[in-house]
């Protein structure tokens, strides 16, 4: 990353915090501050997952009861992980916004004190502390880069690091398919936006927060996106050469960055803000990363129906020197003429100039060959 940029670049590694996210900085330093009495109530949270584990270690942490309301889809190692950190876990709805209303109603009905996931004071000051830690290790520091859901933690790391040197530059990123803050910034009011689609679920908000937006309009130099095969590119890059497991949310810094999306000043700092990723999503992200970087293509071939054919398709991808992971063979599909037939073949190739050549060596010997990209 260093070499594309021209100049030094740093990761800063809250995917191995405690809780795997940035998350229970926040949390902690909310309930802190709560009175005795409102400890005795206990906390109320809602999340799909970083924030609901942040919030039970930091209850757990001040000795007070914590309840999380999760939607009932959220994966099981984060339920089993919050609940695993001391929380009673209700599962309710199927998205964030609907845990969020039981919990609010939760909240009312008890009591119990509603922690924010990132639109109060006190959890903004909390996640500010990663930019304290930043500018401790590396005091020359000239841009920081980190993703945007709702704000909470670009606005405290901005507050933070601009009372210290004010010409430090503050990059957000946001999912192509979950970008609120730039129609909010065009608008100069938080603006909901009407869909979601990301593989980054850790920063899928449709509308930043009322104190978040306000910091992120005054005190954010840039916001930029990143698609999905982006987030994938530099997941995989992550895992492959920093060994570090980042989720989808916690790499689109880095996303950016391998992107030329963002410009920055150097050392530039992208922090991973986490890395609880569901394994059956690692397995899919890995094959979707592969696929961007050109080295897992999916290829349909149409060819003769007659004995030989299948063994001369795969003799050919195989002097190619690319390996093949899955076959299934057709003959029935309506749409094939008489005395054709279609083989669907996962190939993995070394990278997109090898997969072009295999697809130009396919082409020239005669097959019809479309792929996942056509």
């Amino acid at each position: 990353m260093s070499a594309k940029l021209g100049g030094a670049a740093y990761l800063k590694c809250e995917n191995m915090q405690r809780a795997g996210s940035y998350k229970v900085r926040g949390a902690y330093v909310r309930i802190s501050r709560l009175s005795e009495e409102e400890r005795r109530r206990g906390v109320v949270a809602a999340s799909a997952g970083n924030h609901a584990q942040g919030v039970a270690l930091a209850a757990g942490l001040c000795h007070t009861k914590a309840t999380v309301f999760m939607p009932i889809g959220a994966p099981l190692p984060k339920v089993a992980a919050t609940k695993g950190y001391g929380a009673s876990i209700e599962l309710v709805g199927t998205t964030v916004d609907e845990a969020l209303v039981a919990a609010q109603e939760f909240a009312d009905r008890t009591g119990a004190v509603f922690i924010h996931p990132f639109d109060h004071p006190d959890v903004i000051a909390g996640q500010g502390t990663v930019a304290l830690e930043i500018l401790e290790q590396l005091p020359e520091v000239g841009t920081i880069i980190t993703g945007i859901g709702g704000g909470g933690l670009i606005s405290g790391m901005a507050v933070a690091a601009k009372a210290i040197r004010p010409e430090i530059h503050i990059v957000g990123v946001q999912a192509v398919g979950a970008a609120a803050v730039p129609p909010s910034l065009r608008a100069g009011a938080p603006v909901r936006i009407s869909s979601i689609s990301t593989i980054a679920d850790g920063i899928a908000v449709g509308r930043p927060g009322d104190i978040t937006f306000a910091h992120i309009s005054k005190l954010v130099d840039q916001v930029v996106t990143v698609t999905d095969e982006e987030i994938s590119r530099a997941l995989l890059m992550l895992l492959e050469r920093g060994k570090l497991v980042v989720e989808p949310a916690g790499s689109v810094g880095v996303a950016a960055l391998l992107a030329g999306a963002a410009q920055v000043n150097q050392p530039v700092v992208a922090v991973l803000s986490g890395g609880n990723i569901d394994p059956m999503l690692l397995m899919r992200v890995i094959q979707h990363g592969l696929s961007a970087a050109g080295r897992y293509l999916k290829l349909t071939v149409r060819c003769a129906d007659r004995p030989g054919q299948l063994a001369a398709l795969l003799s050919l991808i195989g002097d190619q020197r690319a390996n093949v992971d899955d076959v299934i063979h057709q003959r029935n599909d309506p749409r094939l003429r008489l005395g054709e037939v279609e083989v669907v073949l996962s190939v993995e190739t070394r990278g997109a100039e090898h997969s072009d050549r295999l697809i130009s060596a396919l082409r020239a010997a005669g097959y019809a060959v479309i792929t996942d990209h056509d």
